[in-house]
């Protein structure tokens, strides 16, 4: 089966996907909304990550991570939101392995968000299921 062939999504399989890429969706509107002004907890949380207490830094973070999350969240654009989101769990789970935190808890959480919203996309995108096939095809 190729891309422009892919089978429809089931109304079950949508709905689900649906829901988990929306949990991602306003978790990174939280997260990067967060940082765009320029709140003092923000800045000094991001200290013993090794990042400056900067709050341009903050920003410029929470602007990527808007940016990413609006593509992902557009069906048209929905592929390379999920690579950009990718690429920004990966820098949160090197910051956390690099400084050391607890692994389960903090830093696999990155992985945990990139399965959910790759899982999310699966789900609701036919052209994905196409690409990423788990059935045995005949």
């Amino acid at each position: 089966m190729s891309i422009s062939e892919a089978a429809p999504v089931s109304p079950g399989a949508l709905w689900t996907g649906r829901a988990l890429s929306g949990v991602i969706v306003l978790f990174m509107i939280f997260d990067g909304v967060i940082k765009l002004p320029p709140l003092d907890i923000v800045a000094q949380a991001m200290v013993p990550l090794g990042w400056p207490a900067d709050a341009n830094v903050a920003r410029l973070l929470g602007v990527i991570g808007l940016i990413a999350t609006a593509l992902y969240a557009l069906p048209r654009t929905s592929v390379l939101g999920a690579i950009l989101l990718t690429a920004y769990m990966g820098g949160a789970i090197a910051t956390n392995a690099r400084i050391g935190n607890p692994l389960f808890s903090h830093t696999l959480f990155g992985v945990y968000l990139g399965l959910i919203l790759w899982g999310g996309l699966y789900l609701r995108d036919p052209r994905v299921r196409a690409l990423i096939p788990f059935n045995k095809q005949t």
